[in-house]
């Protein structure tokens, strides 16, 4: 079995010094940095690259730059996707975003974790588990998402929260851990945004 059928797997592999894999992650990488270097007005050149790199886009799929993953091929995003500045998706495993889902910046989507004990984690060894996030999302600035988590649809991920464990639909979720703050009120969804001092 290939390195990477264990990681496609979910079983620990060599995400360090397999060659196969290096390359596809060497070639993605130098994709990101040519994304990442396009001026903001070049947004048929940049609209291009992103799905090249992503593994699926719909049509309306907007990534601000910075901006770095692995491999992008397990990268899928909805309709209305918006990622704001240095956002990293760590996409060993899939990672799907569903439709009219907003990140903040500073977000991380990390599939990748290495094993507690130091021997195999010095050997270079981790695994890849998938991240799903829903439609309706938005997650605020500087949020981390692990490997192996589920937000559901029509959810807020408050800024700074550490999303460790599943995110059920139809919720505001803060902290760290990430934890369900509360359900999303009809007066909430009804509220009309008017500054005043």
């Amino acid at each position: 079995m290939t390195e990477k059928q264990k990681r496609d797997k979910g079983i620990l592999y060599d995400a360090n010094y397999d060659a196969a894999l290096g390359a596809e992650m060497l070639a993605c990488k130098d994709m990101c940095y040519e994304y990442n270097l396009l001026k903001p007005s070049q947004t048929e050149e940049r609209a291009k690259l992103i799905k090249k790199l992503f593994g699926k886009t719909a049509e309306n799929c907007t990534v601000l730059a910075p901006f770095w993953c692995d491999y992008g091929y397990n990268i899928e995003a909805g309709e209305n996707f918006f990622a704001n500045h240095n956002c990293v998706i760590l996409d060993g495993a899939k990672v799907k975003f569903g439709d009219n889902v907003f990140i903040a910046p500073n977000c991380g989507f990390y599939t990748a974790g290495h094993p507690v004990d130091s021997a195999r984690r010095n050997a270079g060894l981790e695994y890849a588990y998938p991240i799903t996030v829903g439609d309706n999302v938005w997650i605020g600035g500087g949020v981390q998402v692990m490997p192996g988590v589920t937000i559901g649809s029509n959810v807020v991920i408050g800024g700074g929260s550490v999303v460790t464990h599943d995110i059920p639909d139809n919720v505001i979720a803060v902290g760290n851990p990430c934890r369900v703050l509360r359900e999303i009120s009809e007066e909430e969804i009804n509220k009309e945004y008017i500054f005043k001092k």
